[in-house]
């Protein structure tokens, strides 16, 4: 029972694998086609998985939709104003060259905090490309500590909606689990961030070309309608409120 139970999720697994990453479908049905393969392969009847599929959702909906999508509000307004703009600029403009990878990782530490994983990925590869030209420094000296930041606060830290839906099915306090989120993730955040990328740089010690010189000359808001640094680092904090 248990081997069919694995072999079940493997299936609804490579379901998912297939469309998203072959036919190209939107990931929320890709999600619901593999949930539903892994239910016929484990012998659930249809009338059963259509129940157990609307009284799921409906319950993630409740216990930790709303804060998603409040914080996706929260993001979303960070971006349109330029204020992640600002956090990053005024950040890397105060750091001298050796410790950038140590201050990249502080940036993608603090706009992970308002931010999903690939919103931050987009904002900050343009930055790593530059701010790596401007410096002379490997890509992926800058590179690591920036996607290890994001992924820390993804993963271990609400309200991100993995450690949201987590604290939901284990009936966890969610302001122990931010706190104890947040003193697991600064360590893992040193050692997989600036100290893994200066071994890694070694190995892949390849500059950013000059197609990223012009970061300032594509961005998209004028400078005297970003918000302040310290406006925009409260508006992120404010997603834990």
């Amino acid at each position: 029972m248990t081997l069919h139970l694995i072999l079940a999720a493997l299936a609804g697994i490579a379901t998912i694998v297939v469309l998203i990453v072959w036919l190209k479908v939107h990931p929320f049905l890709a999600l619901m086609g593999g949930s539903a393969v892994m239910a016929v392969s484990a012998g659930v009847s249809y009338t059963d998985m259509f129940a157990s599929f609307t009284k799921g959702v409906g319950s993630t909906f409740a216990d930790v939709g709303l804060l998603i999508v409040m914080g996706s509000i929260i993001g979303t307004l960070l971006i349109s104003s330029g204020g992640a703009d600002v956090i990053v600029d005024t950040i890397l403009d105060k750091t001298p060259v050796k410790r950038l990878p140590w201050a990249m990782a502080l940036i993608a530490f603090v706009v992970g905090i308002p931010l999903f994983f690939e919103v931050g990925v987009v904002i900050l590869i343009p930055v790593v490309m530059y701010a790596a030209h401007r410096a002379k420094l490997p890509v992926i000296l800058l590179g690591i500590p920036a996607l290890a930041g994001l992924s820390v606060l993804h993963g271990l830290v609400p309200p991100h909606p993995g450690p949201l839906i987590a604290i939901s099915a284990l009936n966890a306090n969610i302001g122990m689990t931010m706190g104890l989120g947040l003193l697991i993730a600064i360590p893992v955040l040193i050692i997989s961030g600036p100290l893994l990328g200066r071994v890694m740089a070694k190995w892949v010690p390849i500059t950013a070309g000059d197609d990223y010189v012009q970061k300032e000359a594509d961005a998209v808001h004028a400078d005297d309608r970003k918000p302040s640094f310290a406006i925009s680092i409260m508006a992120g904090c404010c997603r834990w409120c």
